[in-house]
């Protein structure tokens, strides 16, 4: 298949460290952390994704928690070996309570497919935040702190090899890379055991259509060959 071939299966038409348990502080109640960003959210404080959707559900370490509808947790293999962040919820996810479920996410879906990655086996799917942020904006630096504890504990749960940044507020708040998507895209960044990777957010793909060689899109058939590449390497 060429790589036009390839890069035509991404075109949409309309239609979570280790996963050992870890000891909480003694006399930490876990339920006051959906209460306030002031109280964090120590390691090993969640031993499944649905405890941790419990809290996030009622949640108001930020004032998000006023616009929810679901909070959206994840999906995906729990033990997944690729860990895929995106931004926040919109207005789809928010009324479905899963990540990536309007034509971004059917766009990502056939992106992975693309090298026989599927959401079922190899890939979790979750957010820099938990709840839509209105207006879809881009979420605030307090509200990637306050959600911060739940997606570090999604790390550990999950216990990726890799970890997939969609977009500079991915990038941005888990390496602390502040450069533009498109300077870094591609690139891999070992840090705390694991490779993290910035790839384009399905979304920017879908705004800007070109096949031309160094394209978004072709660009992206390059990322997400690397990215089966690694899994494939240290599956081996």
């Amino acid at each position: 298949m060429s790589n036009e071939e390839q890069i035509s299966l991404f075109d949409v038409t309309p239609t979570a460290a280790a996963s050992s348990p870890v000891a909480t502080p003694v006399g930490f109640d876990p339920d006051l952390i959906p209460t306030s960003a002031k109280v964090p959210i120590p390691t090993g404080t969640y031993d499944s994704m649905a405890k941790m959707a419990e809290h996030c559900n009622r949640c108001h370490r930020c004032d998000l928690g006023a616009y929810r509808t679901n909070a959206v947790i994840g999906r995906g293999n729990l033990k997944a070996p690729i860990l895929l962040v995106g931004e926040g919820p919109g207005q789809t996810e928010d009324e479905t309570g899963l990540p990536f479920t309007g034509k971004s996410g059917q766009l990502l879906e056939k992106i992975l497919a693309s090298v026989n990655l599927t959401t079922e086996n190899d890939v979790f799917i979750s957010n820099i935040v938990k709840c839509r942020p209105p207006e879809n904006r881009v979420p605030t630096t307090d509200e990637a702190n306050a959600c911060s504890g739940y997606l570090k504990e999604q790390i550990r749960m999950v216990d990726p090899k890799i970890i997939l940044l969609t977009g500079a507020t991915a990038m941005k708040n888990l390496v602390g890379i502040k450069q533009g998507i498109t300077k870094v895209r591609g690139q891999w960044i070992e840090q705390d055991g694991r490779f993290y990777m910035p790839i384009f957010h399905p979304a920017y793909l879908l705004r800007n259509q070109s096949r031309d060689k160094g394209g978004p899109k072709w660009l992206m058939w390059q990322d997400i060959q690397a990215v089966k590449a690694k899994l494939d390497e240290l599956r081996s």
